[in-house]
């Protein structure tokens, strides 16, 4: 038994849900396991009869049965959004989501005034907006790291009276801060928060272990490398650490080796919300059904393979075993390939917390130009050669039939032993 950790090389949305749902379809999953960012992830499953769900706070291999989803200590959890999510996955066919699922009693818990508080912030930006989802993940993040005892935690939940105090006193603080917030009273967002707690399995840390050892589980991303918030391209980044590092933490303190690395690229570049694509082409003719424009991302942008911004995020991440290669069916003549700038062909990674030298390399990011190479004849050999890695998985449409493993590291496990 070998544990999977699935990490995005790019800006986000390069498909780690699908790459999880195939998992999960040929691997006899236990537990898909988040370990960062929060009701801002949206990753969409397809099933071959045509049904789908956007996952982004349940794990996206919910739709096979036993499959649980665990929602670490380093999950910003939004109860709100989470009953939401469960109720649509209700009308797919997915009854019992909230029956299996744990989260973490340390994790953040988002609220009502996080998400007003974030959207004011962004609101206030106008034209230098960052591209947020309005959530208030990060500015959940942010309120923890600033009142670490005093920031509303899924513990809290069990409590009616001390989650009341928690949620009161930040309700004043962002309001003496920002103005009014368009958000409810506290005592409407009381019964919420406490029903959440009596609905779903509250556990503490030591849990993960006991899955860990009870089956294969697979450690599912969120975001993208290249949206780090130390690695990122500062200010447009997320308030989440995006790479394999959360997930390696939460294995060795369970006793367990390192997971397998996967790190997922799309064939088409892409970013939804403003900063540097630097191989973004509004020739492009492409569109995505699951990343329309939407108010506060703006449009979803288009760009060719941008190998320079990749093996940035694969030096990032720390490398990988094996790279799953997804929307291959993109591949045409008009789409490219982008091995260098005119102003280099390799960005080296910082220290971590260096946030000026990141906001430095955004701007020349922004000045930046791509030049172009053919097409390649073989898109996989020829990411593979550019990256130094090998691809282990390639898809060719959304759903798990259109995957293909290559070589024996994802292949099922039953054509293993048969080889």
């Amino acid at each position: 038994m070998r544990h999977v950790a699935v990490v995005d090389l790019g800006y986000g949305d390069a498909g780690k849900g699908t790459v999880v749902d195939w998992l999960c379809a040929t691997r006899g999953v236990h537990t898909v396991v988040r370990f960062n960012g929060g009701a801002q992830a949206a990753h969409n499953v397809v099933l071959r009869d045509g049904r789908h769900h956007t996952f982004a706070q349940f794990g996206a291999g919910t739709f096979h049965p036993g499959v649980r989803t665990h929602l670490s200590r380093h999950v910003v959890v939004d109860p709100l959004a989470l009953a939401a999510e469960a109720d649509h996955l209700a009308t797919v066919g997915v009854t019992d989501a909230l029956d299996r699922l744990t989260v973490d009693s340390d994790a953040l818990l988002a609220t009502p005034y996080h998400r007003a508080a974030n959207q004011a912030r962004e609101i206030a930006r106008g034209a230098d907006r960052h591209g947020s989802c309005g959530l208030g993940v990060g500015e959940t993040v942010a309120y923890g790291l600033a009142h670490p005892d005093d920031a509303p935690r899924v513990a809290d939940c069990r409590s009616a009276t001390l989650l009341r105090r928690r949620l009161t006193a930040l309700r004043e603080r962002l309001t003496a801060e920002l103005g009014p917030l368009d958000a409810p009273p506290v005592e409407d967002c009381l019964p919420a928060f406490t029903g959440f707690a009596g609905r779903v399995a509250i556990v503490d840390g030591s849990w993960l272990a006991g899955a860990l050892r009870a089956g294969t589980c697979v450690f599912e991303g969120a975001q993208g490398v290249l949206l780090d918030e130390w690695h990122g391209f500062h200010p447009y980044t997320t308030w989440s650490t995006t790479t394999f590092a959360n997930a390696d933490s939460l294995l060795t303190e369970a006793g367990q080796p390192r997971a397998t690395r996967i790190g997922v690229l799309r064939l088409v570049t892409t970013r939804h919300g403003a900063g540097p694509l630097v191989t973004e082409d509004p020739t492009l003719l492409l569109a995505d059904p699951h990343n329309p424009t939407n108010p506060w991302q703006g449009r979803f942008r288009f760009g060719h393979f941008d190998a320079v911004a990749h093996r940035y995020a694969l030096a990032v991440a720390g490398g990988v075993d094996g790279l799953a290669l997804t929307h291959l069916d993109l591949a045409g003549p008009e789409l490219r390939i982008c091995r260098r700038y005119d102003t280099t062909d390799r960005l080296t990674p910082g220290p971590p917390g260096d946030l000026d030298r990141q906001a430095a390399l955004t701007a020349r990011l922004l000045r930046s130009r791509p030049l172009y190479d053919d097409p390649p004849a073989d898109w996989t050999e020829a990411v593979s050669a550019e990256l130094g890695a090998p691809v282990v998985l390639t898809s060719h449409g959304p759903t798990a039939d259109d995957k293909t493993p290559h070589g024996p590291l994802l292949a099922p496990p039953a054509l293993v032993r048969a080889a």
